[in-house]
């Protein structure tokens, strides 16, 4: 017993140093961890090196890490969450859901699948992962803009379209797989567990929940270790109900998710939820059979390219529909363009279930493999992949996008002094004393709640991109005696191109005379901007430092000119 132990201690240390060396190639091609971990497990697998055996301690860390992945969802699905939702969100979450799994399903009765087999696959093509868009934007500097909070908010709709999906293909599936009487009975059955446990939850959330967390919270390590006991706790009175463990997770979620402890508890555990995932992304890859993977190679190049040409495509159709321009449409649909860890997920419980075989197993992770790796290199290089495609978007976009444009037309009329790009804390700043001295001024920025708090005080500002050399050339910059950037240096493109040298060769190339400043972190960066065209280049930590010491001496201070190479420099 103890030499068994040993065995699959080692195992298990030996895989985690496989997943990290794989992760750590993976990550520099920039590649999501999923891609990496499957992989990882594929090559321990028996068709490769065969090196891991230990397959119950593996599906057993596996399935904690599934119950706690859902019980994360569940935490999510607040009430209150849901309403706040706008109808963009709603209306693309629902409308790419649809389409995914209509379209899907005829696809795959087309290849050869039986029906339930092919309802499976459609529902598990209709989702993408929150994980890997949220790491990309945030990478990207996006994922406050507009585009990036649409893409939020119809992910919010997928997850809970997730939770209808398993309720509903898994009454089916009990159904369709006992038959006759057995199986109007087991989907009885299941239908009375299922409610059973709902009637639970209300009653735990209307008495106990506040309460019951309020005590645990007095001991952080208490309260952690009693949501991962809660997790697998209904994950198994879920499996014993015969809904599944996955749903019993979700539930055990769904009641903290109105407590004012969800957000602490959903931070605690996020670290291990990854590492546990860790080990289901193995076994997956594990179990894989790769010759009959080499069978489902043509129809996964099929569903594949639906995947990543058709779901961007029914968001932009929507989303021009609904009045938004033909660029935030393409960049929000890009985010759709992969299949998710919940698809893998939802087909291992149909696997588990009887419901599906392997080869719909390896077909969907086959799929999930060739989306998540090119999804991430066409968000990533989003802006240059836009720039290309351009002159056959415009067929998506209403003559007047009216949500982007609702405000623009009476504020680009005016004239101003000065514009600005960027009204986070600095821009903020430079924009008060500005207008303190009697300046017009118009602010953009690309965070729709900054412009908001920015309008609030009555000042004129706009929704836009400083990459989108579209919507510069449609500013009032003939008259302006300055344009300013007071972005974070950013850098876009395959090749890496420089948001500010875009701005200053659009406006030149435009014939724009009047004076351009933008912001630098360094020295040698400081002189690129200068010999790419800036007349200031504006330093906020320097220039800060500065104006301390001012203030601290009561004496000006001069800045060096070859601090930054340029007498023009600031």
């Amino acid at each position: 017993m103890e030499h068994i132990d040993q065995t699959i201690f080692y195992e298990v240390a030996g895989l985690l140093g496989l997943a990290t060396l794989v992760g750590i190639i993976g990550v520099s091609l920039r590649q999501p961890l999923i891609v990496c971990f499957i992989a990882a497990g594929i090559i321990a697998g028996p068709d490769v090196t065969g090196f891991a055996s230990a397959n119950e301690a593996i599906s057993l860390l596996a399935e904690i890490g599934i119950a706690l992945l859902l019980f994360l969802v569940g935490l999510k699905l607040d009430l209150q969450l849901v309403r706040t939702l706008g109808p963009v969100a709603v209306a693309t979450g629902l409308g790419q859901v649809i389409f995914t799994s209509v379209f899907g399903y005829f696809i795959c009765l087309g290849l050869g699948l039986d029906p339930l087999t092919s309802l499976y696959v459609a529902v598990a093509l209709t989702f993408s992962s929150t994980i890997i868009i949220v790491k990309l934007l945030s990478d990207k500097g996006e994922i406050d803009s507009l585009y990036g909070r649409i893409a939020l908010g119809f992910l919010i709709v997928q997850d809970i379209a997730v939770v209808v999906a398993m309720v509903v293909l898994s009454a089916v599936g009990i159904g369709a797989g006992a038959g006759g009487d057995g199986g109007t009975m087991a989907v009885l059955t299941a239908l009375g567990g299922g409610l059973l446990m709902v009637a639970a939850v209300v009653v735990f959330i209307r008495y106990l929940a506040e309460p019951l967390l309020r005590r645990l919270a007095r001991v952080p390590e208490l309260l952690i270790i009693f949501a991962i006991t809660w997790a697998v706790i209904f994950a198994a009175l879920g499996e014993m109900a015969g809904v599944g463990k996955e749903l019993g997770g979700l539930l055990a979620g769904v009641s903290l998710a109105s407590s004012t402890y969800r957000e602490n508890v959903a931070t605690r555990l996020s670290s291990l939820r990854d590492f546990l995932l860790l080990f289901f992304f193995i076994s997956l890859g594990m179990g894989l059979n790769l010759d009959l993977l080499g069978d489902q190679v043509g129809p996964a190049v099929i569903l594949s390219l639906f995947v990543l040409i058709g779901n961007p495509l029914i968001v932009l159709i929507i989303m021009g529909i609904m009045g938004y321009r033909k660029r935030t449409g393409f960049l929000a649909g890009l985010t759709v363009s992969q299949i998710s860890e919940f698809s893998l997920i939802f087909m291992a419980m149909g696997l588990s279930l009887g419901h599906v075989g392997d080869e719909a197993m390896g077909l969907v992770t086959l799929v999930g493999l060739v989306t998540i790796m090119l999804s991430t290199y066409l968000i990533t290089y989003s802006q240059t992949l836009y720039h290309l495609l351009e002159p056959l978007l415009g067929i998506f976009e209403r003559r007047m996008p009216y949500r982007e444009q609702s405000e623009e037309e009476a504020v680009i009329e005016g004239r101003y002094d000065v514009i600005l790009f960027g009204l986070g804390r600095y821009g903020r700043g430079i924009a008060r004393d500005l207008m303190a001295q009697e300046k017009s001024l118009l602010g953009i920025d690309f965070d729709p709640e900054t412009l908001k708090r920015y309008h609030a005080r009555g000042y004129p500002a706009l929704y836009g991109d400083v990459s989108d050399p579209e919507f510069l050339l449609h500013l009032p910059y003939r008259q302006a005696e300055w344009v300013i950037m007071a972005t974070p240096p950013q850098r876009t493109g395959v090749i890496g191109v420089d948001q500010r040298v875009a701005l200053i060769q659009t406006l030149r190339d435009a014939g724009y005379t009047g004076r351009i400043a933008v912001t630098s972190h360094d020295l040698w960066d400081a002189r690129q901007m200068v010999k790419a065209g800036a007349d200031v280049v504006l330093n906020p930590f320097s220039d800060g430092a500065a104006r301390a010491v001012e203030k601290i001496t009561g004496q000006p201070v001069r800045q060096e000119e070859e601090i930054f190479g340029a007498g023009q420099a600031s």
